[in-house]
């Protein structure tokens, strides 16, 4: 069973950043794409970014792009979400996952294991 363990969530103030973690366990990491997804209240849970087994591709959902920036470590199994120039639009769970597949994917239905989520609240 993989297991994923996200970190680094918190309050921070409009303009500020965070790093978010996520860690995987219990299966192979680095042959796999991995994805981050967040969920405000009320809303339904949506893509923020992807990255591909090797690093090499990644995408981002228009609202995100050039102020957050996916990365992952394979030697950690380690993925991370650098977020800068927060906003209060930002404030939801953040959710880590994974594929089944080494390419990079930007729907729900395309990943098949989810980490438990940590909150990110931007305040204005």
């Amino acid at each position: 069973q993989v297991q994923l363990v996200e970190s680094g969530g918190g309050l921070v103030q409009a303009g500020g950043s965070l790093r978010l973690s996520c860690a995987a366990s219990r299966g192979t990491f680095d042959t796999y794409a991995m994805g981050w997804f967040r969920q405000a209240p009320g809303k339904e849970r949506e893509f923020v970014a992807t990255i591909s087994w090797n690093g090499v591709s990644t995408y981002y959902t228009d609202s995100v792009k050039g102020r957050f920036t996916i990365s992952r470590d394979n030697a950690k199994n380690t993925v991370y979400l650098q977020m800068s120039d927060l906003k209060p639009e930002d404030t939801a769970v953040y959710y880590c996952a994974r594929r089944r597949y080494s390419n990079i994917a930007s729907t729900r239905d395309d990943y098949a294991y989810w980490g438990q989520g940590t909150q990110v609240t931007v305040s204005s």
